[in-house]
């Protein structure tokens, strides 16, 4: 039950401070239905320490796109300013 609280918390954190970027449109991954897949990929890389845990995290998820028969590895649809913010979310997260 612990860890299922933890991976909710950090998919709350996620839901409401990540977001795919698409020109100028902001689409946070709790809108997407990501923010609990990348919450729990996070987690399974936590002895990464907390910025390879985000670029692995983001590196292992693929977005499909359109129909679904293409995918996008979220790290590229993620802007360089919202993976600092993941790491730093995550270096906090993994202190307590």
């Amino acid at each position: 039950m612990n860890s299922q609280i933890r991976i909710s918390d950090l998919e709350n954190i996620i839901s409401e401070k990540i977001f795919i970027k698409i020109e100028k449109w902001n689409l946070y991954l709790g809108d997407a239905g990501l923010a609990r897949h990348l919450a729990i990929e996070c987690i399974r890389n936590k002895d990464q320490g907390p910025f390879d845990a985000a670029n692995i995290s983001l590196k292992a998820i693929n977005v499909k796109v359109g129909d679904g028969v293409n995918s996008i590895p979220l790290i590229n649809l993620i802007t360089t300013s919202q993976i600092l913010e993941l790491e730093e979310i995550l270096e906090s997260f993994f202190e307590n």
